[in-house]
């Protein structure tokens, strides 16, 4: 819809005369009115699908509220739909484009990586974190974790506090878009780190190399909606959905491949 104004304008080149006083003249201006605000429809993870090609998206293990209140459902919905299912299908057309990339897994792309290709760099690196970042929640999570895993922790940090401690603070500190890690090194000892952007552990010239285990994304647009400016407050509550069953697999597989 528009409304028409009418706007009444005397014009005068030199000086004001009595005839432009009497000749007025009418300019019809059509000025839009704000649009109707979008409305967003949320409907289920499963509803999502990466266009055809190499890589799929990893199958949202919960519903998109399922892990309220600590992450929001609208969140969840524009993080899953729109920025990892964009980051999968920008990988996908790189790799089809690419011969020299197709049947790789996504850590071999990742480790093989030329870090100044930044496209491969952002949508690998995109899809690879999100996948990893997705399966580490769980609803009715959080806690410690058990048996190995809990003895490492203890190993190489001297407590779980200690690890929470330091990993809350790599994740606060990191300055900007990026992520912070727990990884496996090279030699099977537990490292805590941050990376940029959509850069990870895996790829060349890391300043800490290795398998992550566990990661949580401070990109703005993972708790903004809910948190703004709080993203201590929503680093505290992402140990509260932790899945620490999944960590300790991945710990498991990181390293038995050492062995």
């Amino acid at each position: 819809m528009k409304k028409i104004f009418s706007l009444v304008l005397c014009f005068s080149v030199v000086v004001l005369t009595s005839s432009c006083k009497r000749k007025k003249l009418t300019e019809v201006v059509e000025v839009p009115l704000p649009a109707t605000e979008e409305k967003i429809t949320i409907g289920s993870p499963d509803d999502v699908a990466a266009d055809d090609g190499q890589f799929n998206l990893v199958k949202l293990p919960y519903e998109y509220n399922a892990l309220e209140p600590n992450i929001d459902i609208l969140t969840m919905n524009i993080h899953y739909s729109k920025h990892y299912l964009t980051y999968t299908n920008n990988l996908n057309k790189i790799v089809t484009a690419d011969p020299t990339l197709v049947d790789l897994t996504i850590e071999d792309i990742l480790k093989k990586l030329d870090v100044s290709n930044n496209d491969l760099r952002n949508n690998a690196g995109g899809y690879y974190n999100h996948t990893l970042f997705w399966e580490g929640m769980a609803p009715k999570a959080g806690g410690q974790p058990k048996d190995t895993l809990a003895s490492i922790i203890k190993r190489d940090f001297g407590s779980f506090d200690e690890f929470k401690s330091q990993f809350m603070n790599a994740a606060e500190k990191q300055f900007g878009s990026g992520w912070a890690w727990l990884l496996v090194d090279k030699s099977g000892k537990l490292e805590i780190t941050s990376t940029t952007n959509q850069d990870n552990p895996l790829m060349p010239k890391q300043t800490i190399s290795g398998t992550p285990i566990l990661n949580l994304d401070v990109w703005e647009h993972a708790y903004y909606l809910d948190y703004q400016y709080k993203r201590k407050k929503y680093i505290e509550n992402f140990f509260k959905i932790i899945n620490w069953n999944k960590v300790s697999e991945r710990y498991e597989e990181a390293t038995a491949t050492k062995n």
